[in-house]
This record gives C-alpha cells, sequence and structure tokens, in this order.
C-alpha cells in the first residue's frame, strides 16, 4: 500500500516543482515545453494511477473489482 501512494503522490510532487517546467524550449511541434510537458504528465499519471489500482487490489488479495459477490 505504501507503494500506492509513492505511485499516486509521483504528479503531485512532479507538478508542484513548478520550475522544472516553466520555461518555453524545447518545442514540439510548436509547442512551447510547458503546454506538452503538461499534457504528457495526463497520460503519465493515468499510468501511475492504474498502476497504484493494481496494487491495491493485489494487497488486498483480489484479483479484479467485483461488485455484490462475497470475498
Amino acid at each position: 500500500m505504501a507503494l500506492a501512494a509513492v505511485l499516486l503522490a509521483i504528479p503531485i510532487i512532479a507538478l508542484m516543482w513548478v520550475p522544472s517546467y516553466s520555461k518555453e524550449a524545447p518545442e514540439l511541434w510548436g509547442f512551447p515545453f510547458f503546454f506538452w510537458y503538461q499534457f504528457l504528465w495526463v497520460f503519465i499519471c493515468s499510468a501511475l494511477t492504474f498502476a497504484a489500482y493494481r496494487l491495491t487490489l493485489s494487497a488486498r488479495g483480489l484479483t479484479s473489482h467485483k461488485v455484490g459477490e462475497d470475498r
């Protein structure tokens, strides 16, 4: 469960550290670094959230989310 918390904290810490991405260069397809870096984190956050979810399920001894069934 601690690893799941670390996975969820990574994007929060990375995006709160504004000086690391508050710049215009390098550009990607004409977009300043700030914009494509923020957009990249949408996908990274999704992957980290899914990984934390799967870790939480495995820590509880579940293989999938089953609503209404006894464990």
